[in-house]
């Protein structure tokens, strides 16, 4: 297990309204000078602070294993896939995969890929060498502020890593994605409890608790819908 973040005493840090910075940019500021996860993040060498919402669902779930082949979907800017592969060591795998261009991380293979490709899935079980124990995606949609619409917006990113997942995954693997407001509904849902033996919505310590965000962790794939 990895110790968590320490408080950072009893001061506050204030940042002062300026004019060339909106009301909402100083709040941003403020949050950031102030959480110890982006402290102990640039500490540790984490390229983000979800870094740690990865390790608390490990701590938890343990599908993180020594030697397993791991694809993480939307990975910049890396922070997971940094996690996934210091615990899975080095005789393990991890292709982390993003529309975006992505730095080098030392040993993970960086693609560019769009999930939304067809020729997407196998692209990646190449670069794996076989099947994925673990399918992650931290991705997100842009928030609009909307609850209902950044919920719809996320759960279609969902979806679409879950297509991937059903092409990748071997069976009795586990996939881990966000959600946001209420988790996994309907039929999204409905697919999910029927590909894998068990569907938990987990709210990680790291998660910042005015956040809407949820992680579904599923574990045993018993194969795509």
């Amino acid at each position: 297990m990895t110790s968590r973040p320490a408080g950072r005493g009893q001061v506050k840090v204030k940042v002062k309204n300026t004019k060339s910075r909106k009301a909402s940019s100083n709040k941003w500021l403020e949050r950031q000078l102030n959480d110890p996860y982006v402290h102990a993040a640039k500490a540790k060498g984490y390229r983000s602070r979800a870094a740690f919402k990865l390790i608390d669902l490990d701590d938890q779930f343990h599908f993180l294993k020594p030697g397993a082949h791991i694809l993480d979907l939307g990975a910049a800017p890396g922070g997971w896939s940094q996690i996934a592969h210091h615990r899975i060591g080095p005789k393990g795998k991890v292709v982390a995969a993003d529309l975006l261009e992505m730095e080098p991380l030392d040993g993970v293979t960086v693609l560019r890929a769009d999930i939304l490709d067809e020729d997407t899935p196998s692209v990646l079980k190449q670069a794996l060498g076989g099947p994925a124990d673990v399918v992650l995606t931290d991705m997100a949609a842009p928030t609009t502020g909307h609850r209902e619409t950044d919920h719809i917006r996320t759960s279609a990113l969902l979806e679409a890593a879950l297509d991937v997942a059903d092409d990748t995954l071997k069976l009795g693997g586990t996939f881990v994605g966000k959600v946001f407001q209420g988790g996994a509904t309907g039929t999204l849902l409905q697919r999910l409890k029927k590909s894998f033996k068990s569907v938990k919505h987990v709210k990680p310590p790291a998660s910042r608790a005015e956040s809407v965000e949820l992680y579904l962790v599923a574990l045993g794939f018993r194969g795509g819908a």
